[in-house]
């Protein structure tokens, strides 16, 4: 099976990075996040990646062609610098040769078991899986006893899932995906809408690289020996 990555949004929320590279390039315990996603799948035996490139997407390409020592087979797809994620998922279309294919976003990593994801998936036999989180409160928390502070509680789980990514899709997704239209807010409604959208609940470890913040988070987790992600040896 492939592993289509969305790799080209220009992360406007990460520029103090991102006006040299992209997103996916920001480094984490010297490696791109984006090597850190392909070496979950690859833990997994998954080695054959389509790479969906557009804001600065031609480093991406230079990167992996100078630095491609795990023998992945990449294949580069360049879907244009302003194209949703639903538009360059469309593009992938000729790039897959089989019913089912992953697709991930390239700045999430988590400790979530691909194998797992897949077993759900074919259980369900839907069009599409996705993998709920339940995303960290970005604040700490007071644990309250009336007027009272009783204790504190440091950046806890919510009690509600998000959509973290790490996706099984089967061919007949390309029949929601439109030109102009975005990938959750279109295609996953419909999709939800007909009965054909499920959720592998994940109740462990899962971040985004979204601000600047979070990229110093992930590196003082992998300096630490901290870095849940690291599935493989």
């Amino acid at each position: 099976m492939k592993t289509a990555i969305l790799c080209g949004g220009e992360g406007t929320r990460l520029r103090e990075y991102t006006e040299a590279i992209p997103k996916p390039l920001v480094e984490v315990g010297g490696k791109p996040v984006l090597w850190h996603i392909m070496k979950i799948y690859s833990h997994y035996g998954y080695n054959d990646f389509v790479l969906l490139l557009g804001y600065k997407g031609e480093k991406i390409r230079e990167y992996f062609e100078k630095n491609n020592d795990e023998s992945w087979k990449i294949e580069f797809v360049d879907t244009g610098e302003k194209s949703s994620k639903a538009e360059r998922l469309m593009q992938a279309k000729k790039h897959i040769d089989s019913e089912l294919f992953f697709t991930a976003y390239g700045d999430d990593v988590s400790d979530v078991d691909i194998r797992e994801v897949l077993r759900f998936h074919n259980k369900h036999n839907k069009t599409a899986t996705l993998t709920a989180i339940n995303p960290e409160s970005q604040f700490g928390v007071l644990d309250l006893n009336g007027d009272m502070v009783g204790g504190f509680i440091e950046k806890p789980k919510l009690h509600t899932w998000i959509n973290g990514g790490f996706f099984v899709f089967n061919k007949k997704i390309f029949n929601y995906l439109q030109k102009g239209k975005e990938l959750e807010d279109h295609a996953f409604r419909e999709l939800a809408n007909k009965g054909e959208l499920t959720a592998y609940r994940h109740a462990g470890f899962w971040k985004c690289m979204n601000v600047f913040k979070d990229a110093v988070e992930l590196n003082d987790m992998w300096e630490k020996g901290n870095a849940p992600w690291k599935v493989w040896k």
